[in-house]
C-alpha cells in the first residue's frame, strides 16, 4: 500500500514562498517517478512539476516554470516542491503523485497513487 502525505501548504501573500512535501511509505520510493500537480475550484486538475526517480530528469509547466522547483531526496522518501514568487492565480489545491515508471511524466492518467491535497492560497 502506497501512501503519500502532503504538508507545507498554507496562506501567503503574493510574492511570497512556500515550500511542500510529500512523504512516502515504501521502501521502493527511489524507484518511481513522482508528481505535483494542482486544481483550483472549477477547474480541472492540472500538471505543476515532476521529477524522475533520481532527480535527473524535471519538468515543469509553463506557468510555473523559474519560479517553482521540485526535487527529492531518496534516503527521505521525500518530495519537496519550492515555490517561490507566488501569485494568487497559484492558489488551489497542491497533490503529490507516483508513478508505476522511473520516468518523469506530465500527464495525469500516468500517476497511479495520489496524496490528499494541501491547500495553498496566495493572497494579493
Amino acid at each position: 500500500q502506497v501512501q503519500l502525505v502532503e504538508s507545507g501548504g498554507g496562506l501567503v501573500q503574493a510574492g511570497g514562498s512556500l515550500r511542500l512535501s510529500c512523504a512516502a511509505s515504501g521502501r521502493t520510493f527511489s524507484s518511481y517517478a513522482m508528481g505535483w500537480f494542482r486544481q483550483a475550484p472549477g477547474k480541472e486538475r492540472e500538471f505543476v512539476a515532476a521529477i524522475g526517480w533520481n532527480g535527473g530528469n524535471t519538468y515543469y509547466a509553463d506557468s510555473v516554470k523559474g519560479r517553482f522547483t521540485i526535487s527529492r531526496d531518496n534516503a527521505k522518501n521525500t518530495v519537496y516542491l519550492q515555490m517561490n514568487t507566488l501569485k494568487p492565480e497559484d492558489t488551489a489545491v497542491y497533490y503529490c503523485a507516483r508513478r508505476s515508471s522511473p520516468y518523469a511524466s506530465r500527464r495525469t492518467l500516468d500517476y497511479a497513487y495520489w496524496g490528499q491535497g494541501t491547500q495553498v492560497t496566495v493572497s494579493s
